[in-house]
């Protein structure tokens, strides 16, 4: 039998572009970005692959900016209004956020990310939410090299890793992390739902008020 010419990254892209249903943390937290009071519209989904999360949101009625590196499974939303379709390499070493960057000065009332990380840009993932948007994030974390890919630890956040970014920025509504056996892809995950609002609040002792945490 023949080896498979076919690079390991891509046959992890082929697999994660055949899934079309919204990540269950996802769907559970998205009601949650209706609830703010922001000043922009959109929200950006990071990394959007095959889009489904794009999907998801739009039929929530949202205004969604979608960017990947190679945006072809996302032909054919380019007729909605209500999506901005962005291509652009993530991780060349270019400004993503800032100077030049596709997405450069540019605030979301909610940014989704999954199935992705690239550390350099955590930093200005966290600073391109609005005051009050909603961050949720999920994707894989070290242990998962006894599952399928990635097994790389470049690709695999650290035990508590998320929590650490978001300690004194953002409000944590929910975390995870752990084997996660009924899901799109077996694997260890990680999982944040958390809401840039820790300097807006009304209370004598300045804590933010708290969220839902939504049914699961």
């Amino acid at each position: 039998m023949e080896n498979d010419p076919t690079p390991k990254a891509d046959k992890t892209r082929h697999r994660h572009l055949a899934i079309t249903e919204p990540s269950p943390w996802v769907r559970r937290f998205a009601p949650l970005i209706a609830g703010q009071s922001v000043e922009t519209q959109s929200i950006l989904d990071l990394a959007a692959g095959g889009g489904r999360h794009t999907r998801h949101l739009l039929g929530l009625g949202h205004d969604v900016v979608a960017t990947d590196r190679d945006t072809a499974s996302l032909d054919d939303l380019k007729s909605d209004p209500n999506v901005e379709i962005i291509e652009a390499d993530l991780e060349n070493g270019n400004p993503v956020f800032s100077g030049s960057g596709p997405l450069a000065g540019r605030t979301f009332k909610a940014i989704v990310v999954v199935n992705y990380l690239f550390r350099p840009l955590m930093d200005e993932i966290f600073s391109a939410l609005d005051p009050g948007g909603v961050l949720i994030y999920e994707t894989f974390a070290r242990g998962n090299e006894a599952f399928v890919r990635p097994r790389n630890p470049d690709h695999l956040l650290k035990s508590g890793e998320l929590l650490k970014l978001a300690e004194g920025r953002l409000q944590v509504v929910a975390y995870e992390h752990g084997i996660v056996e009924a899901a799109d892809i077996e694997g260890v995950k990680q999982r944040l739902c958390a809401i840039n609002d820790l300097g807006e609040s009304e209370r004598d002792d300045d804590e933010p008020a708290p969220h839902k945490v939504m049914p699961s």
